[in-house]
């Protein structure tokens, strides 16, 4: 194995996926965050909008790094030592990169568009995408996972098929942080224009708290993508 040192393609994928994991997380922090005041009653309604935009904001970085993270992983991959051997070719890596930057326009200009007819047609394009890549990537990652030799891999490379399929969870909990959030905006409209209501309360709190599960869960299955990037269990690659 070469150690990768030096300006290349390999040191900047690294790089890439470094970054990408350090702003997903962090920006879902500080949505996170920024989410306990939304869901107090005692404060003023202009004071929780003013957190709803913080939170609007943050969420900006996470919802980019999902979306470059598998590209940036088959870099990563195009770089390194399985990129020797594996099916990747240079026209495959660059029309992965040409999909994903078409998936992150389509998810940009649904967070710009709002609430517009034309956002809701971003919207459901993007989601479309997002339950057929996660089902595609659990698929994957399984099939890594059991198989004694994956597409005609024989490192053990067990630990990526675990990554992958790390990956798609994240994806798929993602989709479902967006499901639990359906009664969010309704309410939190009806807290701008009429005033607090128990019933505004609870279309408010009720869909962040039913949100927290899958948010949990991405940050479990970035960490643990993360530290199967690093450690590599089992290889007998690199």
């Amino acid at each position: 194995m070469e150690v990768a040192h030096g300006l290349n393609g390999h040191t900047l994928a690294i790089l890439l996926h470094i970054l990408l994991f350090v702003y997903w997380l962090g920006g879902d922090l500080g949505v996170y965050y920024s989410s306990r005041f939304i869901i107090k009653p005692e404060l003023q309604p202009e004071t929780r909008a003013v957190a709803a935009k913080i939170m609007v904001g943050c969420d900006l970085a996470p919802r980019v790094s999902l979306i470059l993270f598998g590209a940036s992983g088959l870099t990563l991959m195009y770089y390194g030592p399985l990129g020797d051997e594996f099916f990747l070719t240079g026209w495959m890596l660059a029309l992965a990169w040409v999909g994903t930057l078409t998936w992150l326009t389509v998810s940009l200009l649904e967070a710009r568009g709002g609430d517009s007819r034309r956002g809701h047609v971003y919207h459901q394009a993007d989601l479309y995408v997002r339950w057929a890549l996660s089902a595609a990537l659990v698929v994957v990652g399984g099939y890594a996972l059991l198989a004694s030799e994956p597409f005609g891999v024989d490192t053990n490379p067990r630990w990526l098929g675990a990554k992958v399929l790390a990956y798609g969870l994240c994806i798929l909990c993602g989709v479902m942080i967006r499901r639990a959030l359906r009664p969010f905006g309704p309410a939190f409209g009806a807290l701008m224009t009429t005033g607090s209501t128990p019933e505004v309360e609870r279309g408010i709190v009720g869909s962040i708290r039913r949100s927290e599960p899958w948010v949990y869960g991405i940050w479990a299955m970035v960490v643990l993508a993360a530290v199967l990037g690093v450690i590599k269990p089992g290889t007998t690659a690199f």
